[in-house]
């Protein structure tokens, strides 16, 4: 194991250099994966050295999502103590189903979700647990929402059309979510949102008292706090008070943005979360922890038990059910997700995941203003939004942007809303500073000088 270590050390250097000297990796084709890389799996194994340089050849073509280049997903960069509790998390490898198992490191992942719950407002018996991403969040948000408003749904099963409402611009788990768990993506309602991709809290009761109308059986609402596309906020506040009125379960969908209940100046963005009934972040996105740190919290505790607790004598033998958190997770066997999260806010305290959230923002600025003083550029995001959407010389977002990954340039991504395409620059990398985001730009900006100038619509 030791010269395990030695090895996963040498190997480090080496992405830590293809970081800096080429940090968008020249990307392999999908037809010639195969042909350039050796990803056979053999009767025979090989030695040290040469699984070393099979290692360093994939090292180089991977990816580089901790890079100064890298603008295009909702997460990137790297936070040392939080890559350290993960690296420990692998070496401990513990299953997070029952406090025998796991130990202290269940009360890890109790104490985060303890204070996850604080600074959502939630009442001091809330509860919650970690889940394998955003999507599965939201999923057990579904399923408490749903058992909920039908208490015998996990017996008998569905006997009755149940509807849902989240808006058109909420993350596609939604819609998947429903056909997964039996409610039906036909049972989707999206709500329309203004301009800027926030729900229309008008059209969402209209829509909800039509289906009470027509017979159906409403029982959740997703609101999205950071659409996926532009990064808007939905208003809580007002969205609770329908709920309310017809008696929904409100679930926040915080995946990408959440993380401002962390930042005194950007956490109004969430006004009125106290009143929703469940709340879901990744700390892989704003918080900078490494893929995939996934939590949901509810106000509800005992709904949460209902829907997911399920005995089994040969796993639950010691503690009570509080410390076995089996009993409140979508999974059985499960990694340590917690740890990594925990080292970072131990490390840096909540102040510090202030600042990081808070940085995010100010990359965004910087980067709006420089497109406002530009004028070959075209900005179709907001304040108070970590995506940056623009158009640069009338060139396809599409063609741009693939442009930029296949010639090793820059890795950002492009998106749609309504009838606009456009380069959608996420500013969430961890690691970003002002002259990053400027040399993003003299990036673009040249290569397309260099490349692309026949494109141009002008």
């Amino acid at each position: 194991m030791q010269n395990d270590i030695a090895l996963f050390s040498e190997l480090c250097d080496v992405l830590f250099e293809a970081e800096t000297n080429q940090p968008v990796a020249k990307p392999i084709s999908t037809s010639e994966l195969y042909q350039q890389l050796d990803l056979s799996l053999n009767n025979d194994g090989i030695i040290d050295n040469d699984l070393k340089n099979i290692l360093k050849d994939i090292i180089k073509s991977t990816p580089k999502t901790a890079s100064k280049s890298f603008f295009n997903q909702l997460f990137g960069g790297r936070v040392g103590k939080a890559t350290l509790g993960d690296l420990l998390a692998v070496l401990f490898n513990n299953s997070m189903y029952t406090y025998k198992v796991a130990g202290p490191q269940v009360g890890i992942e109790k104490q985060v979700l303890k204070n996850i719950c604080a600074l959502a407002d939630y009442s001091s018996d809330s509860d919650g647990a970690l889940a394998p991403g955003g999507s599965m969040s939201n999923m057990m948000a579904l399923i408490m929402a749903r058992d909920y408003k039908n208490e015998s749904i996990r017996a008998e099963g569905l006997s009755k059309k149940m509807t849902l409402y989240t808006s058109a611009a909420s993350h596609y788990s939604i819609s998947k979510n429903a056909a997964l768990t039996g409610i039906g993506r036909n049972q989707v309602r999206l709500i329309e949102t203004n301009s800027n991709g926030k729900m229309l809290t008008e059209h969402l009761d209209k829509i909800i008292q039509k289906d009470i109308n027509d017979g159906f059986e409403p029982f959740f609402v997703n609101a999205t706090a950071g659409t996926t596309v532009l990064g808007a906020f939905d208003d809580i506040e007002a969205i609770s008070k329908v709920c309310e009125k017809h008696k929904l379960w409100l679930h926040v969908d915080g995946a990408y943005c959440g993380g401002v209940i962390f930042s005194e100046k950007y956490k109004h963005l969430i006004k009125g979360l106290k009143h929703s009934d469940s709340f879901s972040v990744n700390a892989h996105k704003m918080l900078g922890t490494p893929l995939s740190c996934s939590i949901i919290v509810t106000q509800n505790k005992e709904q949460l038990h209902h829907s997911f607790s399920n005995e089994a004598d040969y796993l639950y033998q010691t503690d009570g059910d509080d410390f076995n958190l089996g009993k409140t997770s979508l999974q059985c066997g499960r990694r340590n997700d917690a740890l990594k999260f925990w080292t970072l806010w131990k490390s840096v305290g909540t102040k510090g995941l202030e600042k990081i959230v808070d940085k995010q923002f100010e990359m965004a600025n910087i980067a709006r203003d420089y497109i406002k003083e530009h004028k070959d550029y075209i900005l179709y995001s907001f304040n108070d939004s970590i995506s940056v959407c623009f158009n640069y010389k009338g060139i396809p977002a599409n063609e741009l942007c693939t442009a930029l990954y296949e010639n090793s340039e820059l890795m950002v991504g492009f998106g749609k809303f309504q009838e606009n395409e456009f380069v959608r620059m996420v500013t969430i990398n961890t690691v970003l500073e002002k002259e990053d985001i400027l040399s993003f730009f003299k990036t673009l900006e040249a290569f397309v000088s260099t490349h692309m100038l026949n494109l141009s619509a002008s």
